[in-house]
């Protein structure tokens, strides 16, 4: 396809980005052909990928608000994809017009847009960079010009870790990005899990091998040990549409077989 302009020469127009996949299951605009052919195939292995992405949005949307109620107002998203509709500046500076977000993320579209659609908002920043590498993000001179390390932050890994495999050692990392964090700081997680959809997840994870980021499925168990030292906020570690539910009684009979699970971890 034709290289849009304001696009980075480097970008490869020839293999989809997670991000701009995950942004095009959302609805957004911000993706490519390459992005829908490939979410295309994802959805023909398992339908309800969209509603998936949904569910995982409105629980960022959840933690966010929690937070921000309890006083949090600085806000890290690492592996943000495009902040679009609904995004982490939106829900916390709704509560808290004061709030700070810092969004991150390696995708150079990803950035790009974000810079774009944030342009004129100064409580908010966009990064790119790697997650995997949080001592080099958090003395970016452009969080540290937004973020406070003395004062509590809340990190969002929100449907990223699954793009981290064993090898890499994840739990390790999130340790390491607890050590950067003032006490009573929190790290909110959101992880795919091949619980009650095991077939379908694994076709859609062996499309996924195909992009620059193949993905790693973990029980409820592994997902847990990924918090480490953090103390588990209530309810702990479960199906993402059953963390603090903003309607309980009206949850789809099928939330408990979400095949995913998200919690929120505090720093002591």
């Amino acid at each position: 396809m034709e290289r849009p302009r304001w696009a980075p020469a480097d970008l490869d127009l020839d293999r989809p980005s997670v991000a701009r996949v995950y942004d095009y299951y959302l609805g957004g605009s911000h993706n490519f052909a390459v992005d829908r052919e490939f979410a295309q195939q994802v959805m023909q292995a398992m339908p309800n990928v969209p509603q998936l992405a949904r569910e995982n949005r409105a629980f960022l949307r959840r933690a966010v608000r929690t937070l921000c109620q309890e006083g949090v107002d600085q806000f890290v998203d690492l592996g943000s994809g495009i902040p679009t509709v609904g995004n982490v500046h939106e829900v916390a500076q709704e509560i808290n017009p004061e709030a700070r977000v810092v969004y991150v993320d390696w995708d150079p579209v990803a950035v790009a847009h974000g810079q774009a659609i944030l342009a004129g908002n100064d409580q908010t920043a966009v990064i790119g960079a790697d997650l995997r590498e949080p001592d080099a993000i958090f003395a970016d001179p452009r969080l540290n010009e937004l973020i406070d390390p003395s004062r509590r932050t809340a990190v969002l890994l929100i449907a990223v870790l699954h793009f981290v495999p064993d090898e890499q050692k994840p739990a390790q990392l999130i340790a390491r990005i607890a050590g950067l964090l003032a006490p009573g700081s929190a790290i909110a997680i959101s992880h795919a899990s091949p619980q009650g959809q095991q077939s379908q997840l694994g076709r859609a994870a062996t499309l996924y091998r195909q992009t620059a980021s193949p993905v790693t499925m973990r029980s409820q168990h592994e997902i847990v040990e990924l918090f480490g030292d953090l103390d588990l906020v209530e309810p702990g570690v479960v199906p993402a549409p059953l963390w603090r539910p903003d309607a309980p009684d009206e949850l789809d009979p099928d939330a408990a077989a979400y095949p995913g699970f998200a919690g929120v971890g505090r720093t002591r």
